[in-house]
């Protein structure tokens, strides 16, 4: 039987903002443990919660992001369960009224195999805000376990799709299409090894062309795209090996191991009637107006599809090349910075996405600590374009400027780069080479085509890489036919 796996996903996304959704207290990552606990977070008797703007403007930001509908009138709601990092024994959030419903996202999913690239587009189901819960820390002290109530009240936003993927591939792509938007709109810092971006994974089976859902199990908290596609490939050959064998699926939340490669069930799947929802008593409903999702959208910066569009048409670049420079908005900022600093865009692109981008994977750094600022590599660009140096020399000198020397014409200077372009000077080079290497002529001459580039490559190194390559092989050329 041919079997067909059915994802969506529902994401966990911490919201930047300095203080937490309910109280003043901080947000910063890395406090000692319990120093970030407020009386709101722990639920002191006579504390009352108070929404934080900049957590509601950051899922109006997301909802504009990804157009959706923003309801005018939403309701946080008391999910009740018990567990020792809520001290409330219930966790605020929403339910039945959602600051955010229907949107979309499209994605490009990369070629796999035999299959080729593709656009798709998902359907994002609604996205609401709540408050985090602590953390249980076990191995702190010997043979025992703590609570650190640090990260309850953290404000979230959790989107949840449809369940629109129908690969590993998908569901990846999906995850990271959604970390550089949230990035992109300035709501999450994408951190993921800190928690800041987390997935729970829904994954069922079915028999292929058939439409009834499988039973569902739901991957928990993983904060790697490489633990989410180990994880859904793992599951899903479960999920088939286990009916394969007359086996049942049974709903569960399930965790993965990264060291095993392997899920493993940790509870039943809860059900929304489990968690006794009910609308919070201390909390009024958000009531959201056309005029602030107005302000919120004056304030928003171009987003990705719309600059995607705009590299294109503005500065003639391909779909791979526009798509590639907007996947971050820093870089996108960065590619910008050097055109308007006088730029070739298509250099400009090939530099950002080449040389650029390789030095900072090589270092694990990201385009805000490049040691070439955007002016400098422009300043690169322009003797690129003026023929001052070579492609080659050009690499010397980016070497050169990310060690740490600044100015591009002193570099050249120094290191005698400058590209020789002047006829006479080329011709006597060509005339001496011609003259030392009378077989390579002899064969160009009897039809062999690699002679050429075998003459090219001597007069290049005759004059140390500086002499202008257009014009070596223009003059060269002439020289040969006669």
């Amino acid at each position: 039987m041919e079997w067909e796996v059915v994802i969506g996903l529902e994401t966990h996304t911490q919201l930047k903002t300095k203080t937490k959704i309910f109280s003043g207290a901080s947000t910063a990552y890395g406090a000692e443990p319990n120093t970030q606990a407020c009386e709101v977070s722990i639920a002191l008797p006579g504390v009352l919660p108070v929404l934080n703007k900049e957590a509601v403007q950051c899922a109006i930001k997301f909802g504009l992001a990804i157009d959706a509908e923003i309801a005018p009138r939403s309701v946080f709601a008391r999910k009740n369960y018990f567990y020792p990092d809520l001290p409330k024994g219930y966790q605020i959030s929403q339910f039945e009224l959602p600051v955010v419903g229907k949107g979309k996202v499209t994605i490009q999913v990369p070629a796999v195999g035999k299959n080729e690239a593709y656009e798709k587009v998902i359907n994002i189901t609604r996205a609401h805000l709540e408050e985090d819960a602590g953390k249980s820390v076990h191995g702190a002290l010997e043979g025992m376990s703590g609570i650190d109530l640090n990260r309850a009240g953290t404000p979230l936003l959790e989107i949840v799709t449809e369940p629109d993927m129908r690969s590993a591939a998908e569901a990846v792509a999906y995850a990271k299409k959604l970390h550089e938007l949230v990035q992109w709109i300035g709501i999450c810092d994408g951190n993921m090894q800190e928690g800041s971006f987390r997935c729970d994974v829904n994954v069922s089976v079915r028999p292929k062309g058939t439409t009834e859902l499988g039973t569902r199990r739901e991957i928990k908290n993983l904060n790697s795209f490489k633990f989410m596609q180990q994880a859904i490939a793992y599951e899903t050959q479960w999920q088939i090996d286990t009916l394969e064998d007359g086996g049942k699926i049974q709903q569960a939340t399930v965790l993965f191991n990264p060291d095993t490669g392997e899920t493993r069930a940790m509870r039943s799947k809860e059900e929304a009637n489990d968690y006794r929802y009910f609308p919070d008593p201390d909390l009024l409903p958000l009531e959201i107006t056309e005029a602030d999702k107005a302000a919120v959208r004056a304030e928003m910066s171009e987003l990705p599809e719309a600059m995607k569009a705009r590299f294109e048409s503005e500065y003639a670049l391909s779909a791979y090349d526009a798509s590639t420079l907007t996947s971050s908005k820093e870089v996108a900022d960065y590619f910008e910075r050097v055109i308007h600093a006088g730029g070739d865009a298509k250099l400009a692109a090939n530099w950002v996405m080449g040389g650029v981008t390789a030095k900072l994977n090589a270092e694990d750094k990201s385009i805000a600590d490049s040691p070439i600022d955007a002016a400098a590599l422009a300043q690169l660009i322009r003797r690129i374009a003026d023929g001052t140096i070579s492609n080659n020399a050009a690499k010397q000198v980016f070497e050169a400027m990310w060690s740490g020397e600044s100015d591009v014409d002193a570099i050249i200077e120094a290191k005698g780069l400058k590209q020789v372009s002047d006829t006479g000077a080329i011709e006597a080079m060509i005339d001496e080479v011609l003259s030392a290497n009378q077989s390579m002529v002899e064969e160009f001459k009897a039809g062999k085509e690699k002679a050429f580039n075998a003459l090219v490559g001597q007069i290049m190194k005759a004059s140390k890489g500086t002499a202008n390559p257009a014009q070596v092989n223009v003059i060269l050329k002439e020289k040969l036919s006669k």
